[in-house]
């Protein structure tokens, strides 16, 4: 995948945390630890709107809509 350069400000405590897990071989360097932080923040804000858009639904609605026509289509399904 084609990665682009980007500048960042960071605070100087989280820049020595960061320092810290590279040194200690977590990551192999400060760029892989950041992009790893941000696609980990991005899974979980989606998650979180996931879940959000989820509980709009109606339960009872969703159910209804799943089971529409199935008393039409077992008329027609052959027996065995």
């Amino acid at each position: 995948m084609a990665a682009s350069k980007i500048a960042i400000t960071i605070e100087k405590n989280i820049l020595n945390r960061l320092d810290y897990l590279v040194k200690s071989n977590v990551f192999p360097n400060r760029s892989k630890a950041i992009q790893a932080a941000v696609q980990e923040k991005l899974s979980r804000l989606e998650k979180s709107r996931l879940a959000r858009e989820c509980a709009k639904l109606d339960p009872d609605n969703e159910q209804a809509i799943a089971e529409e026509g199935f008393s039409m289509e077992f008329e027609e399904w052959p027996e065995y």
